[in-house]
């Protein structure tokens, strides 16, 4: 119980920055902000304006989805106890064969097969060599907007020179955080190395 509960409030407190500001803050919130750009509805604090419908139907369906968890967990927790002692040689190739009938059914498509195949893939290498997926996935939903905005404010700087982002204030802050943030592991490890006796 303890577990589900701190799953629940994290995944509820994750749709905050998702619906308003348009940042996903876990794999699965990157799904599904890539799904709501796939039908047209753009991340930002506007889209409680354009998109109202959107907007609280996504929150009714967390709390639908809370309560459905509810009345399905109570009765059924002895047969969802007994499905984790099925064999992984044979769940592993079921969940595997509905994933590809999926990914071929939503187009009729087998280059979705082989697309779905080499993700699948490049997931499990991730995971064998211990790189996380999160960042990739995010990079993945997050990059075509950040390429957008980029061009925008090359435009309106006139020149298309970024090193004019370091001559206004807030972004040369922003810019020289982020810097720090990324390097800061590096540096740490530099400057913890033990000096070597001459």
């Amino acid at each position: 119980m303890p577990p589900e509960t701190a799953n629940n409030a994290a995944t509820a407190g994750g749709f905050v920055p998702l619906l308003t500001l348009g940042i996903p803050t876990n794999s699965i919130l990157a799904l599904l902000l890539a799904a709501l750009m796939l039908h047209g509805v753009t991340p930002g604090p506007l889209r409680l304006i354009k998109w109202p419908n959107v907007f609280w139907g996504v929150i009714a369906s967390m709390y639908l989805g809370n309560l459905m968890l509810l009345v399905l967990n109570l009765p059924l927790i002895g047969i969802f106890v007994q499905l984790l002692r099925v064999p992984y040689a044979i769940l592993s190739p079921l969940i595997m064969m509905f994933v590809l009938l999926g990914a071929y059914g939503l187009n009729n498509s087998v280059a979705d097969v082989f697309m779905t195949i080499y993700f699948g893939v490049l997931g499990y290498l991730m995971r064998r060599f211990s790189f996380e997926p999160a960042p990739l996935v995010l990079a993945f939903v997050l990059g075509p907007m950040m390429e957008l905005n980029l061009s925008k404010a090359l435009i309106l700087f006139g020149t298309g020179n970024p090193l004019n982002f370091f001559t206004r204030p807030i972004s040369g802050i922003l810019l020289a955080s982020a810097l720090v943030v990324l390097f800061y592991p590096l540096i740490r490890l530099l400057w913890k190395r033990p000096l070597r006796p001459t």
